[in-house]
């Protein structure tokens, strides 16, 4: 590696990016074929700024994207980071003369467009007006002032009066709220794209859109479970292939399968992933994560996370997803352990790390804090070296408590038979009898046998009644 990659990755690093080394397995040129619009760029510089093996690629493609479009400043992000990592590179070289020339063809053009809009709000043209404002919101949008975009989206949704209309401009928000990351904003947006009176034509060629946008605000948000169903409802991934300037099928499979992995236990996975029809199309365009999930549900959980583990890489370089990986790889993790341990009351910590553990590290750690964090009940026998599980199931609880109530049952039971085979051998000690105390002769004080032990029957039956209940 030059020094000046090394350089620019150790600043990228110093920024909080997370920096991958390994190769993913993706190519970058097939990969980035699947999108169009802003967030081609987008992909092209995330993968510049982190990926080592084709970081430098990443950023020439960028520089190429941002001067096909009219963004002065993403042209600027992108030379500013090739200039850093590869300054002897011809893009590394700024293009004063299309920076010009491109920011005076904008203010033009927004001139241009003002004059348009007024004019069609002298004439009180309402459909003129809607189409100004969409007009002016996509120009602002496409040279990056985001406010000014959103600005116009909203104007033109007072102008809107038929529904295909309200839902274009629904989706030109949700276009800006997804570059400025306002999950809360999409949500609200997303939920107003298909009303539950809509017709049947309508849910089928928006939901696909709706269900992803959705998805993605969840996944921000850390909801991984809410985020999940969104995705397992996406519908057609040919319908969904059409709004590929947020994301394509390639992703909903992926963001569906992991969030489902990491949020559902083994029957939800077998009906809602991999018996589901409509998103089994989708997951036909990432097998690997197919036969990810079939090993986690036939419990083969070691090599569910060895296929996870190799493609770790490729989930990094993903621009919604690269923050959560970490988070979404270790709730996996630990509810493969979980799983792995149900069927045990006690295991050795070597057959724990021949199963979950790199060559030669422990998994005594995790372990201890999993214990700790509650994901796992469990105690570890430091001395024995074993890993011994507790039981909370109320039904293993009602049965201990009903062995326990017949070890006592049968205890007392003996004690009674003692009593009564001393007293017929007249064994017994006879205390002196009291004044004014009536008993039977010849049996003091004591009561009846058959009296005690139906007392002590009813006790226990009691007790066993209590303990089941």
């Amino acid at each position: 590696m030059a020094s000046g990659t090394l350089a620019f990755f150790t600043a990228m690093e110093e920024q909080g990016r997370i920096i991958v080394n390994d190769v993913p397995k993706f190519d970058l040129e097939l990969y980035i074929s699947n999108y169009r619009g802003r967030t081609r760029f987008d992909r092209l510089l995330l993968i510049g700024q982190c990926s080592v093996p084709l970081g430098l690629d990443a950023l020439k493609a960028a520089v190429a994207e941002a001067k096909k479009g009219k963004d002065v400043q993403r042209y600027r992000d992108a030379w500013e980071c090739i200039r850093m990592a590869a300054p002897d590179e011809p893009e590394a070289q700024l293009d004063e003369a299309w920076v010009n020339n491109t920011g005076k063809l904008n203010r033009n053009l927004t001139h241009q467009l003002e004059a348009e809009l007024k004019g069609y709000k002298n004439n009180l043209i309402k459909e003129s007006i809607r189409i100004g404002h969409r007009d002016l919101g996509e120009h602002l949008e496409d040279m990056g002032n985001l406010n000014g975009a959103i600005d116009a989206y909203l104007k033109m949704r007072s102008e809107a009066s038929a529904t295909a209309h309200v839902i274009d401009t629904n989706k030109h928000i949700i276009s800006v709220l997804l570059q400025k990351r306002d999950w809360s904003g999409i949500l609200g947006y997303a939920n107003k794209l298909v009303n539950p009176g809509s017709l049947t034509e309508e849910i089928t060629a928006h939901q696909p859109y709706q269900k992803m946008v959705a998805g993605l605000a969840y996944l921000g948000s850390e909801k991984y479970d809410e985020a999940a169903k969104c995705f397992l409802d996406a519908g057609d991934p040919i319908i969904c292939q059409r709004s590929n300037d947020v994301a394509s099928s390639n992703d909903i499979a992926t963001y569906g399968g992991l969030l489902a992995l990491a949020s559902m236990g083994r029957d939800e996975l077998q009906e809602k992933v991999l018996d589901n029809s409509s998103f089994r199309n989708y997951l036909e365009l990432e097998p690997q994560l197919r036969k990810a999930i079939s090993m986690f549900v036939n419990c083969r959980y070691s090599a569910c996370l060895q296929i996870l583990e190799r493609y770790r890489a490729d989930y990094l370089l993903d621009i919604y997803l690269q923050s959560h990986v970490p988070k979404i790889f270790s709730m996996i993790r630990k509810k493969c352990i979980v799983q792995y341990l149900v069927p045990f009351s006690c295991v050795t910590l070597a057959n724990l790390n021949a199963v979950f553990a790199k060559p030669g590290e422990s998994l005594e750690a995790e372990l201890i804090s999993m214990i700790k964090s509650g994901a796992l009940s469990a105690r570890i026998n430091t001395i024995d070296k074993v890993l011994v599980t507790v039981s909370s199931e109320p039904r293993v609880a009602m049965q201990m408590n009903a062995l326990q109530t017949v070890r006592d049952y049968h205890k007392e039971a003996l004690e009674q038979i003692r009593r009564m085979n001393i007293a017929q051998a007249e064994l017994e000690v006879k205390g002196p009898v009291r004044k004014g105390v009536s008993g039977s002769a010849g049996s003091g004080s004591l009561p009846g046998i058959s009296d005690m032990l139906s007392d002590d029957i009813m006790s226990e039956s009691t007790q066993v009644i209590e303990g089941v209940a």
